[in-house]
């Protein structure tokens, strides 16, 4: 499970901590509103694959990412899972705190380790019930959200595994600052909900063609222009929604002309 640390710990190694301003949700929000959500927030270590919310338990807190990606699944009853959407430093964890619902029908994972702070959920009910800033941008976000998990159930009835792989990885390199990811190939089929000799095949590909390098569990993106051609259109969509309703993302994130992206048909795996 995730693990929060005490205001002490935090104080003792503050010149480490990741800043609650490396969530670009939380660093668009005016000094007033600021003042009154940040000394509420916790500190909160996200290790790899921690199970952050599970489906029917009520949820406390709402979670903004700085570093890490966190993965939605939805759980099937024979224990099988995929991957809906995925969340990182754009924007937050647990949307139906203020959609007006207690617990959700997914499960959420930590896809790559890092940090998230953590807001009570009164204190985010509070805030959201102010019709403020705050209000503004979790509706904009929630709406960019939205349409990631339409796009995403449209990619994975329509697109082969490797069109799939690459806008996964785009999607997760869109929430790091840097272009590794530690990750098993076992792990991205549970998330992809395919089956691995597939998950396994599509890497190889793409290493072959020199796009990642592929090593001990850790992916590398090392030609980033080709993975987002070998993509089908879904990332594309996914991405001009999300620049156009998360207007405080940093430029490096936007894509100059989504129109201009080449795409390719690849064989299914």
């Amino acid at each position: 499970m995730a693990q929060t640390r005490s205001r002490t710990e935090r104080s003792q190694d503050a010149g480490s901590a990741p800043s609650p301003t490396q969530n670009h949700l939380l660093a668009a929000l005016s000094p007033d509103v600021q003042g009154r959500l940040f000394p509420h927030l916790e500190l909160t270590e996200l290790p790899l694959r921690a199970l952050m919310y599970e489906a029917g338990r009520p949820m406390q807190h709402v979670y903004f990412p700085t570093e890490s990606i966190i993965s939605m699944q939805y759980l099937m009853e024979n224990g099988t899972s995929t991957a809906i959407s995925v969340v990182g430093n754009e924007g937050l964890l647990g949307i139906t705190l203020y959609m007006g619902g207690e617990s959700t029908h997914s499960q959420s994972v930590v896809q790559s380790a890092g940090h998230a702070y953590r807001l009570p959920r009164s204190r985010v009910k509070e805030e959201f019930d102010r019709h403020g800033e705050l209000l503004l941008l979790m509706l904009r976000y929630t709406q960019a959200l939205i349409t990631q998990v339409a796009q995403t159930a449209v990619c994975n009835r329509h697109h082969t595994i490797h069109q799939q792989l690459c806008r996964w990885l785009l999607l997760s390199m869109d929430r790091l600052s840097h272009n590794r990811l530690t990750m098993t190939q076992e792990f991205i089929s549970n998330m992809l909900g395919v089956r691995r000799s597939g998950v396994t095949i599509a890497a190889s590909r793409l290493e072959q063609l020199g796009v990642i390098s592929y090593e001990r569990g850790m992916i590398q993106v090392l030609d980033r222009p080709q993975l987002e051609s070998l993509s089908c259109e879904c990332y594309r969509v996914v991405k001009k929604e999300t620049d156009l309703l998360l207007h405080y993302l940093p430029q490096r994130q936007i894509i100059a002309d989504v129109a201009d992206i080449r795409t390719v048909t690849l064989p299914q795996g």
